[in-house]
């Protein structure tokens, strides 16, 4: 222990050193060691400078990110120790993820380029280190944390000592069930399809590119851009028909046409690693028709009237004729995936489903309305308004699910903490106090041990 402090500090003092110009003025240099991680002022700055992007200019304090980036650098020197790792294809997916976010907040890919005076494909480059490094934080974190609880009598004592002015304001919200009906697709529509793809793979097969014809046809939006491949696909990704076919390809094969709860695909294989594949696909739709479209919202308006005259009860009708595997099971209760709840913030609502419930009375159930489900297929559906919560002071009657994830927030936080004071004493620290005015707050970061 010793002899790595030792070097630890040789490593920080030199580089604190030979970085410094006259009296503690800088370039660049060493504004911290974290276990043998070095942290540089420009990665300090960098850091700084991205969130004030982020937050369009907002104050950012730099104290508060310098603290930040150490101790996520102190969870990152853990997670090489206890071997937590993420994958390329975590870091590569989060990246289009968070491009996709800056271009909606700009309006469009150009402003994004010219607010950062760079390509899409450069900020990308720039955020890799960076995802990359706050992807495996928040994986340690999550490791320190996996399998804390609380108990009721926990949540009970968190609400009960909150000050009066912090028992957070909770905003309109609604409780809501729904009975989904798929349109169904004629014969002659999926037939189509068909003979459009298998058209597709005989011109593949005699020459022309899978990549192109992917990009031009394909209707999967995840790959379209890319030629149809993914990258390093393992069981359990795709759904079940997809993976049957995929799964079973030799390298360089195209599938015949095959359908999945997504339309019909073709796919080739382009390499198979055991149980992993890189693989090329192309979607395309069957199109409805407006008679398919208007059957369905026949068959919804008749299961409506049978509800209201009491001839089956809501439940009942969900359970027997909802076409939404999520929830026709609990009587077609819908679920808020955010929260985890059955609660959804009403003005958090997608504009449709909005305008639907907005002037409904609790039990009302709506007339059969077209919407598009998560993964864009098209569907109608009756709603009903279950229960409606006016905005409202949290409470322990209606607002326990609610509380009970603020108390466990706190309890991982104080969980995160102890653990942070306990990996500083076994893990050499050193600030350098000359590059930012933190001295106060950031002093217990320093090691003080002699051992």
């Amino acid at each position: 222990m010793q002899l790595k402090r030792a070097i630890y500090t040789f490593i920080s003092v030199l580089g604190f050193t030979i970085l410094a110009f006259g009296q503690g003025q800088t370039v660049d240099g060493v504004v911290a060691v974290v276990g043998g991680d070095v942290i540089l002022k420009s990665e300090v700055d960098e850091q700084y400078d991205m969130m004030r992007r982020q937050n369009f200019g907002e104050d950012i304090n730099e104290c508060a990110v310098f603290e930040e980036l150490l101790f996520q650098r102190l969870l990152i020197h853990h997670a090489e120790i206890d071997s937590v790792t993420v994958g390329e294809e975590e870091v590569e997916a989060n990246m289009d993820r968070r491009i996709q976010q800056l271009i909606a907040q700009m309006g469009d890919q150009k402003k994004l380029e010219e607010f950062y005076e760079k390509s899409v494909i450069e900020i990308k480059e720039d955020m890799r280190t960076l995802v990359r490094d706050q992807l495996t934080a928040q994986r340690m974190q999550m490791t320190v944390v996996e399998g804390i609880e609380v108990t009721p009598s926990e949540v009970r004592e968190f609400y009960e000592n909150l000050p009066t002015d912090s028992v957070p304001l909770i905003s309109e919200e609604a409780e809501l069930s729904h009975i989904v009906k798929y349109p169904e697709i004629s014969k002659e529509a999926e037939s189509e399809v068909i003979e459009k793809l298998k058209t597709l793979k005989e011109r593949i097969e005699n020459g022309s590119s899978f990549s192109s014809m992917a990009i031009l046809y394909s209707e999967d939006p995840g790959s379209n851009k890319k030629g149809g491949e993914y990258k390093a696909i393992q069981r359990g990704v795709f759904v079940k028909e997809f993976e049957a076919v995929a799964f079973n390809l030799k390298k360089g094969e195209i599938s015949d046409p095959f359908k999945s709860q997504f339309g019909y695909h073709i796919v080739q294989l382009l390499e198979k690693r055991g149980e992993e594949l890189d693989l090329r696909h192309i979607l395309i739709k069957p199109k409805m028709t407006q008679a398919n479209l208007t059957e369905a919202k026949n068959f919804l308006d008749s299961i409506a009237v049978a509800i209201k005259n009491g001839d089956m009860t809501f439940e009942q009708a969900a359970r027997t004729y909802s076409e939404d595997e999520q929830t026709k099971f609990n009587g077609g209760q819908m679920s808020n995936f955010q929260s985890g709840n059955n609660r959804f913030e009403v003005s958090s609502l997608d504009r449709g489903l909005f305008s639907l419930i907005n002037n409904m009375d609790e039990g009302e159930l709506s007339e059969a309305s077209f919407y598009q489900t998560r993964d864009q297929k098209e569907a109608f559906r009756i709603v009903r308004l279950d229960k409606k919560f006016e905005p409202h002071k949290a409470n322990l009657d209606i607002d326990f699910t609610r509380i009970k994830g603020f108390a466990l927030q706190e309890k991982q936080n104080r969980i995160v903490e102890e653990w942070k004071e306990e990996k500083l004493l076994e893990t050499y620290v050193k600030v350098n106090s000359g590059y930012y005015s933190c001295e106060n707050k950031l002093a217990n970061w320093n090691s003080n041990r002699d051992d």
